[in-house]
């Protein structure tokens, strides 16, 4: 688009001034109007704040026409924020003015329907805390009894996103934005490329199906590769991919026009080809076979955090983890929790939106067992799944995680749009797309200071709303301290719909809900088809 703007304007400058001369001497004013526009556009191409202006000169001002309209076109059209579906106009626009920095205070009060189901809010309190007096920077301790290296993670850090699904450019000003804000950038399955770790920023690397760098020939995990780089100083933790909430159960996709040369060198494979990861792992076969491959992992990487992420889906298989770790006496430093409306590039509808549990339901399960059977003191929880706002990250450690990840907020941050263009090679801002002529209008160094005003910002609103409940503390926050509400006369606390459980308790006695559960799992297969014989 910038190289046609170049041409076009040129010859319409030429035209306009030949007929201007040799024609009427009225075609002067078409002229100026034309030169005025070619400067405009001129401009629009070295300035670095806006990818859409950067891409497509002039014609990218429509924009911020459409975006004056926006109120009035979405009013009857609010999405939900827990459907999966993209981020509601609200908070869209406290993502945009936490990263520019701007006011994000709201006129005429709430926007919501306050008395339409679903809606939810936490208590506050009469005494509240002075939030100027709090800790501005919550951190958690990420490592067990076996890590030699613990990592002080903060509390909301950039989910899994590879390079390949998105450019090299929003990969940079993300992994730089971490590094002022001091927090991690998960790499995403797609392997650890040069810009995760060109700016120092902390970096988590996930291993999904496919052992992206870190695979042989025929597509085996390749313990020598894997060593050679998780014991790079920037890798502060790894995270295996069992299943992720957009498409559990279903490998990764990366369309053949995104994979390229560069791309297929980092990854290992052929470029220009589509690459279709495994929908599940060759390094092990059984829960017990996985917890052993932590502890391989583990001993790679130099004694790092290692945990795996995991959508939750038959009930039965996380149990017979937990009974796997158990036995061996072996634990993952952190676990990661996705939920069904966690996003993705690409993936095929009926996985989207039918497949997998979702967030707050995948949270309540995992924390109550890894509790019940008294091995949560051993394992971090984090959570994945569209948390975009402060509300979002208490209302995810009311119900046990002790930290979070966003990816949609993040790619927002650095100038996505949601035009839904990803899995096009076609995103309009430079985000989501390997094409050069695209990926120009992202500017890393203006958008680095966005990804970590972002940050800071959310996490500044975590700070508030645990004073405005009298809290001075995240681990003080219950499901007591949430409400929902079920119908226009009743709504509930999250502890009465979530109710939680006595640490050690299923040791004792297995819940009724979880009895079912308990009976299919084993530690030694996968699936509802075998019993497990481990006792109760």
């Amino acid at each position: 688009m910038r190289k046609t703007f170049v041409v076009f304007s040129t010859l319409i400058i030429i035209a306009t001034l030949l007929l201007s001369m040799y024609l009427n001497p009225n075609w002067y004013i078409l002229f100026a109007i034309v030169l005025f526009l070619t400067a405009m556009g001129y401009y629009d191409m070295v300035q670095t704040k806006h990818s859409i202006m950067r891409i497509y000169p002039v014609f990218g001002r429509l924009r911020f026409f459409m975006e004056e309209l926006r109120p009035k076109i979405y009013q009857y059209f609010i999405e939900s924020d827990i459907d999966g579906r993209p981020i509601n106009r609200i908070d869209r626009s406290t993502i945009y003015q936490r990263a520019k920095e701007e006011n994000d205070t709201m006129p005429f009060g709430t926007q919501l329907d306050v008395y339409s189901e679903g809606y939810e809010w936490m208590c506050h309190s009469i005494a509240p805390k002075d939030f100027r007096t709090l800790d501005h920077n919550p951190r958690v301790m990420v490592g067990n009894k076996d890590c030699k290296q613990p990592y002080s993670l903060s509390i909301y850090n950039i989910s899994a996103m590879s390079f390949g699904s998105l450019s090299s450019n929003a990969i940079e000003a993300m992994n730089a934005g971490a590094k002022i804000g001091g927090f991690a950038h998960n790499t995403g399955e797609g392997g650890l490329s040069p810009y995760h770790l060109k700016h120092g920023g902390d970096v988590i690397w996930q291993i999904g199906t496919g052992y992206f760098g870190c695979r042989t020939p025929d597509g085996n995990f390749d313990e020598n590769l894997f060593q050679q780089k998780a014991q790079q100083p920037q890798v502060k933790m790894v995270e295996i991919k069992l299943s992720q909430g957009a498409k559990p159960g279903h490998g990764g996709i990366l369309p053949a026009s995104k994979n390229t040369p560069e791309i297929a060198a980092i990854r290992h494979l052929q470029p220009h080809t589509l690459v279709a990861s495994p929908p599940y792992h060759r390094a092990f076969s059984t829960p017990r076979e996985m917890v052993q491959f932590i502890t391989k992992l583990r001993t790679l990487c130099g004694g790092k955090p290692v945990g795996f992420k995991i959508c939750i889906g038959h009930k039965s298989e996380f149990i017979g983890i937990c009974k796997a770790m158990i036995e061996l006496d072996t634990y993952p430093d952190f676990i990661t929790v996705d939920g069904a409306e966690g996003g993705t590039g690409a993936a095929p509808q009926e996985f989207s939106n039918y497949v997998g549990a979702p967030l707050l339901d995948g949270l309540d399960f995992v924390h109550n067992i890894l509790t019940g059977l008294d091995i949560r003191k051993h394992i971090k929880v984090l959570a994945s799944g569209k948390i975009t706002t402060g509300f979002h990250i208490i209302r995810a450690m009311a119900l046990g995680a002790d930290a979070c990840y966003s990816a949609r907020a993040m790619m927002m941050a650095v100038g996505c749009i949601q035009a839904l263009l990803c899995n096009t090679n076609r995103c309009p801002t430079g985000v989501a797309t390997q094409d050069p002529r695209l990926t120009v209008g992202l500017v890393v160094e203006d958008k680095k200071t966005r990804v970590a005003n972002f940050h800071k910002n959310t996490v500044t609103s975590v700070v508030e709303l645990l004073g405005a409940s009298g809290l001075d503390t995240k681990e003080n926050i219950t499901r007591s301290h949430i409400y929902r509400r079920i119908s226009f006369r009743s709504m509930l606390t999250y502890e009465e719909i979530f109710p939680s459980y006595e640490t050690g308790s299923f040791l004792k006695e297995i819940p009724e809900r979880y009895q079912l559960d308990f009976k299919y799992a084993s530690p030694d297969h996968w699936g509802m088809s075998n019993i497990g014989s481990w006792s109760n």
